[in-house]
């Protein structure tokens, strides 16, 4: 017999992840959904992998502005840009999530799209998590890619909705959690169309072209998917939006939302991640119907070791 969900607990969350899918893949019963429908879209930052002390792709363009040495003199003017030059991951870690992101969407203006990938590429093979020395490649949580791999054995299209820059998460998401890229939604710069007698480009403006975050990120969904997810998976306040979004659908709905309370494992942190925090989701669970996922007490492991 095959151990469906191996890294999960049981309890009341597994059971309510195995009744829903479940229910929504039997044909001919009250909760049916069709294949085409099954729409299941997860956050990534700090819900598919993990995001303390800092999101990945603010490491990343800390050793991109140490490696470009100068910078544009009036993106220096921004806070998280000096913050960023001086390491101080205590003073990124007080910013709002958008003013942390804003230098990681704009410091790579001019380069190509595909440059742009390359250089992600290159950088994540040998980066690492600071707090606890593992490679970031390695921060995925195991029980995550576990539902990931369910649900699409049982029809549905996963969907990463990600704060984080789209091309940066479309480099690794195929790689490490079998999304490919055309199913990444994610915040953006604008891009422009650039013709050369070298070739043909898609080039990164320094101007934002959506913060794919809380409000955002249902009008994104729409926008690129289309569809009205039956299923979303989120771990903070910026996902809100999203969560209930899915559940005001009709039909059988299902909202979780991880709580980061297993210090031992991973990070204890919500509340005060003012990059993200978990303030507003903790105290409304039970008014929209989301189920609270706890990483101590709902699984078995986190990471892969």
């Amino acid at each position: 017999m095959v151990d469906v969900l191996p890294s999960w607990r049981e309890g009341k969350i597994r059971e309510s992840i195995l009744d829903f899918v479940v229910r929504v893949t039997r044909e001919g019963g009250p909760d049916y959904v069709p294949p085409g429908e099954r729409i299941a879209v997860f956050d990534n930052d700090g819900t598919l992998w993990c995001e303390y002390p800092l999101q990945v792709q603010v490491f990343f363009v800390l050793d991109e502005l140490r490696r470009m040495g100068t910078t544009d003199p009036a993106l220096l003017e921004k806070p998280a840009v000096r913050a960023l030059l001086a390491g101080d991951v205590q003073a990124l870690a007080g910013m709002p999530k958008r003013e942390v992101f804003e230098p990681a969407f704009m410091v790579h203006a001019g380069m190509s799209v595909d440059a742009f990938k390359g250089a992600v590429g290159r950088w994540i093979e040998g980066a690492k998590n600071p707090r606890n020395g593992r490679p970031f490649t390695a921060g995925t949580y195991r029980p995550q890619r576990e539902l990931l791999g369910y649900l699409r054995g049982h029809g549905f299209k996963t969907f990463i909705v990600t704060g984080g820059g789209i091309e940066f998460v479309r480099v690794v998401s195929e790689r490490l959690y079998g999304i490919p890229p055309e199913q990444v939604v994610g915040s953006s710069t604008k891009n422009a169309f650039h013709a050369t007698a070298d070739g043909v480009d898609i080039l990164k403006l320094p101007q934002l072209g959506s913060f794919d975050d809380r409000e955002e990120k249902p009008a994104n969904i729409e926008l690129h998917i289309g569809r009205r997810p039956i299923l979303a998976f989120g771990n903070s306040d910026g996902d809100l939006a999203m969560l209930r979004y899915t559940l005001a659908g009709p039909g059988a709905r299902l909202g979780l939302l991880l709580h980061h309370d297993d210090a031992a494992r991973e990070f204890a942190y919500d509340r005060d991640f003012r990059p993200s925090p978990l303030g507003e989701g903790l105290d409304t669970t039970d008014q929209y119907g989301i189920h609270l996922v706890s990483m101590k007490n709902d699984w078995r492991a986190v990471f892969d070791d």
